[in-house]
């Protein structure tokens, strides 16, 4: 399909409406796409920063317990197939693999992650069973012992986003505008919003989702994170995720992303000097070296109460949907459910009971 400058005089029908084009937005609507679906994706991209600033980091593992994330197994070769696929169509580097270094403080916790590592009944391909000594953090730091998270990595989310835009503003209908609820008329048969007539409309607007009249009950538990960009010739970590509570991500050039910090009271996208200061201090924990901050950003995780994502349709009307709660782990989850949402969408099935909005409406 040609590039369409849509005015609000011309009718357009088309099958699926998508509001949001954050991680979960663009993820959704280049499956849809593939499909062979026709699509309007209606976004403004100010109103939330959250997809636009995240380290896009994908761990399969949890470390409190060092097990699998949720649905690890299956989102991670998914994730992969799907963001390689991608960046071969838009022709730029998107994902990048790499190892997350866990240092160990103790030797407790060196032998609680072997034994986890080594565990020929859990098979956890993601735990290295190798442990390590003597990292090289700086001049003057070492970690002397620490072992590795394997098949894990990070998504240039904002380079992901940019050419997701302007690969729908040339194959599909791109709207670059705020949505009015106010012009969104619902039946069983269609859906009406100004002069685009669809027959499915899925939200993905983050934790702005608290504003939508459609899905404002869902019960999020949005947080605010703040990152910092950092410059510095000394630091020797030079392509895996240092991680200790916080995180230490190169970027190449000497520059380094450090995140992130967690506030649930104040929900917007100003980066504050209480972030500054946590930040800093922790990464003066690890490095013993000068630095310098280059950037210092700010955005909203859109987090469900039950750290699980909405997927599915509103309980009263089957052609409004929800596409969000992906939290922390957008980057990873979003690929393999939006496979699962089309294929709800294609062949009218139930959507799993563990991320249907339902659940939340007994």
């Amino acid at each position: 399909m040609d590039t369409v400058c849509l005015s609000k005089k011309s009718k357009l029908n088309t099958d699926i409406i998508i509001v949001g084009q954050g991680i979960a937005g663009s993820v959704l609507a280049l499956n849809l796409t593939n499909a062979g679906y026709n699509i309007c994706v209606i976004n403004q991209p100010c109103l939330s920063l959250s997809s636009k600033v995240a380290a896009g980091i994908w761990n399969p593992i949890v470390f409190k317990r060092l097990t699998k994330s949720w649905l690890a197994d299956d989102l991670v070769p998914e994730l992969i197939s799907f963001y390689s696929f991608w960046e071969k169509e838009f022709q730029t580097k998107l994902i990048h693999h790499r190892h997350i270094i866990k240092p160990f403080s103790e030797e407790q916790e060196k032998n609680f992650w072997l034994k986890k590592a080594n565990d020929s009944f859990t098979k956890n391909q993601f735990l290295d069973p190798v442990t390590y000594e003597n990292l090289q953090i700086d001049d003057n730091h070492c970690i002397t012992s620490y072992s590795k998270v394997l098949q894990a990595g990070n998504l240039d989310v904002l380079n992901f986003i940019e050419n997701t835009k302007t690969y729908l503003s040339n194959h599909q209908h791109y709207i670059n505008e705020e949505f009015d609820f106010s012009q969104c008329h619902i039946s069983s048969q269609e859906i009406n919003y100004q002069s685009i007539c669809a027959k499915t409309i899925i939200f993905c607007e983050g934790y702005l989702i608290s504003k939508n009249p459609y899905f404002n009950w869902i019960p999020m538990k949005p947080a605010k994170g703040e990152t910092l960009t950092i410059q510095s010739e000394n630091l020797k970590l030079e392509k895996d995720i240092f991680n200790k509570g916080f995180f230490i991500m190169p970027l190449g050039n000497n520059l380094y992303k450090v995140g992130a910090t967690y506030e649930w009271q104040e929900l917007n996208d100003l980066a504050t000097e209480k972030g500054r200061l946590e930040l800093t201090q922790k990464l003066e924990t690890i490095i013993h070296t000068p630095y310098q901050i280059i950037s210092h950003d700010a955005g909203v995780r859109p987090s469900v109460i039950d750290r699980r994502p909405v997927i599915g349709s509103h309980p009263h009307h089957h052609n409004v949907m929800v596409f969000n709660g992906l939290g922390t782990k957008a980057v990873m989850i979003a690929p393999y459910f939006a496979k699962k949402l089309i294929n709800t969408i294609k062949n009218q099935t139930p959507t799993d009971s563990e991320t249907d909005p339902s659940r939340f409406k007994k």
